[in-house]
């Protein structure tokens, strides 16, 4: 095997720089490290007559918020709950309702700055874990006599900055301030507003 460097405008292998330098690869700053379902609700208060063939399909909204609680601050663990809830009515008629809080134990890794902690526990940790909580959605519709229900994925990122949005609207305070925004500042336990119609 040559030991020649690589040829101008080439790269070398993956982590050939880190082995040279002594450095180990960067490592994410955010592990899940336990997930699980806190609390499932299922209502189908019409059945059978909403299950009838013919019936009209429903139209479904689903509201979407995301809370955090710090669990250890030495070990920088928090519980991130995401909390989905869909709706679905044929005209004036409730189909279902279903409604999940599907949590995770979120640990935070390394030398996090205050500033990225919300948008790692409020955008990066719902967005590991809600595939999983569609999961559970899908299930317990299908096991109520619907088509399973795939909630569309979620857009946490724009969740995040209307819940900043409407904290500097509160708070009288402007845009430039969101920047220095911590997990404290952004009130975890209160949800951040998102609903969607699907």
């Amino acid at each position: 095997m040559s030991d020649q460097p690589p040829p101008e405008g080439g790269q070398a292998a993956p982590g050939a720089a880190d082995a040279a330098t002594g450095q180990r690869p960067t490592t994410p700053p955010i592990q899940i490290t336990a997930q699980y379902v806190k609390d499932l609700s299922f209502e189908n208060p019409n059945a059978p007559q909403s299950l009838t063939p013919g019936a009209p399909p429903p139209q479904v909204s689903v509201a979407v918020d995301v809370r955090t609680s710090q669990l250890d601050p030495a070990e920088q663990t928090y519980e991130v709950v995401l909390h989905v809830r869909a709706e679905a009515k044929s005209g004036e008629n409730q189909a279902f309702l279903v409604e999940v809080a599907y949590g995770s134990v979120v640990k935070l890794t390394g030398e996090v700055k205050r500033e990225h902690v919300a948008p790692l526990l409020l955008v990066e940790a719902p967005r590991m874990t809600f595939p999983f909580a569609r999961a559970v959605i899908a299930s317990a519709t299908r096991d109520g006599g619907f088509p399973p229900l795939l909630v569309q994925p979620i857009d946490f990122l724009d969740l995040f900055r209307r819940q900043l949005a409407a904290m500097r609207e509160r708070a009288g305070k402007q845009p430039g301030d969101a920047a220095s925004a911590g997990v404290g500042d952004l009130a975890p336990d209160a949800p951040p507003p998102g609903t969607t119609t699907q």
